[in-house]
């Protein structure tokens, strides 16, 4: 019997931690890793900075290279997409028409980017999730005095923003709310932020985009009633301003949507049996269904320790998830093959594993159960946050050193401290605030410790 690959769909840091994973741990069946673009693995977080900037070149994002990758033995299948799984059997369907029928499944396919109506209708007005995307973007801002506006004024809008300013372009800022990053870092470091793209010469305005006005490749003036994407078709109209809602025009000839992101489970919509309510919907261990994980920025999993459903779009989380995914999927099979031992062959179905899969050694299955980390540069700012800032009722911060930015937050949830932020602070500093927040802890103790570490 033809042994059945394990597929992991969505070639990033994700999927590549989950088939390096599981061959370490023991997989030494067929391994399928299947990417929708033409590249090989590559880090994400540096696109919308060091090689937005120029300072890098794509080579230097790789995360792992072709000879790297030969010892893994993948059957590797870049630049195809997934478009349908059926979980009742492991099946899925790629955009060739192929069916491949697995033992297992891990859904790595992370977020596309949020965009508006006639994203191919106009030229100068880009998004920013691909290294195609910070390459086209990248060779915009290439020209001298540029007029970039961006449009959402969160984590990625602000360090495409910072890195603009410093090449040199005139940068205007736009979100719907009135202080950058508010959301994720609190309203007081987010007036902080705000100081520091002021200070360096950047725009900060609050409003929503109601259209844009465009030239058409004759020259005449146009107005495009509907917002708009990426790029633009060649000869077709190029972006002129930026329109918002209250009347306000905003010159242009680049825009950067930054608004946002929606979890690539469009695919998965067909089987009754996922829910792909905001990502896609795990347990603990990230299963979605049996033999189905999920990992990365497409996962909404229940977190143990903070009891409620989390999907985190960090790169920290992609890696270490990626390897959890894969670790419990093969004590899944591992199970299944005991299970089925000694069964008529006759009987088994396509959803168990057969002796010629080879399974692993036994895994042990645990609670992904991490404390969520991310990270944001920003001129010569560097944010670092542990545990969970989205979704706060209670945000405390202190401002050690106003003119320097540093400064540190704690964030609670229902009197437990579930966060903390902080800006230059020193690695054991960092270290002692992160042990505040690798469990939820009351309120009033974590204030103390916080306190304690930062003046101590």
């Amino acid at each position: 019997m033809t042994a059945r690959p394990i597929a992991v769909v969505g070639a990033a840091a994700a999927g590549l931690a989950a088939v390096e994973a599981l061959r370490r741990f023991g997989w030494r069946g067929p391994l399928t890793l299947i990417g929708d673009e033409p590249h090989l693995p590559y880090d994400r977080p540096p696109l919308s900075k060091q090689l937005l900037h120029g300072v890098w070149e794509s080579e230097r994002l790789l995360l792992r290279t072709t000879e790297q990758l030969d010892p893994l033995g993948l059957d590797l299948r870049l630049g195809t997409r997934a478009t349908a799984l059926d979980t009742a059997t492991r099946t899925l369907t790629l955009d060739s028409g192929e069916r491949l029928g697995c033992a297992g499944v891990i859904i790595a396919t992370g977020v596309a980017a949020r965009t508006l109506p006639g994203a191919d209708r106009i030229a100068g007005v880009h998004t920013l999730r691909t290294l195609d995307d910070a390459l086209a973007l990248r060779a915009r801002l290439a020209g001298p005095g540029r007029r970039l506006v961006v449009v959402g004024n969160g984590v990625l809008g602000c360090e495409a923003a910072a890195v603009a300013r410093e090449l040199g372009h005139d940068v205007t800022l736009v979100g719907r709310d009135p202080v950058p990053m508010a959301r994720t870092v609190g309203a007081e470091v987010g007036a902080l932020l705000a100081e520091e793209h002021r200070a360096r010469g950047v725009r900060l305005v609050t409003g929503a985009v109601d259209g844009f006005e465009t030239t058409s490749a004759e020259g005449e003036a146009a107005a495009e009633g509907a917002a708009a994407g990426t790029g633009g078709a060649p000869g077709g109209p190029a972006v002129t301003a930026v329109r918002l809602t209250d009347g306000t025009r905003l010159p242009a000839d680049t825009v950067l949507l930054a608004i946002g992101s929606e979890p690539a489970v469009g695919w998965l919509r067909g089987d009754p049996a996922l829910d792909t309510t905001d990502g896609l919907r795990c347990d603990a261990y990230c299963a979605a269904a049996p033999g189905i994980y999920a990992a990365g920025d497409v996962a909404r999993w229940d977190h143990p320790a903070h009891g409620l459903p989390l999907r985190f779009e960090h790169r920290l989380n992609a890696t270490e998830q990626g390897m959890a995914a894969a670790r419990n999927l093969l004590a899944e099979l591992a199970e299944e093959t005991r299970a089925a031992a000694g069964t008529d062959p006759a009987t088994d179905t396509a959803a168990t594993t057969t002796a010629d899969e080879a399974p692993a050694p036994a895994q042990e299955r645990r609670p992904f159960a991490p404390v969520p980390y991310f990270w944001s540069d920003q001129y010569d700012i560097k944010i670092q946050a542990y545990g969970l800032t989205d979704g706060a009722d209670q945000v405390e911060t202190t401002v050690l050193d106003r003119a320097e930015r540093r400064t540190v937050a704690l964030f609670g949830r229902g009197g437990t401290a579930v966060g903390v932020l902080a800006a230059g602070l020193p690695p054991r500093q960092l270290r002692a605030l992160r042990a505040v927040v690798a469990t939820p802890v009351p309120w009033e103790e974590a204030r103390a410790t916080v306190r304690a570490v930062t003046t101590g």
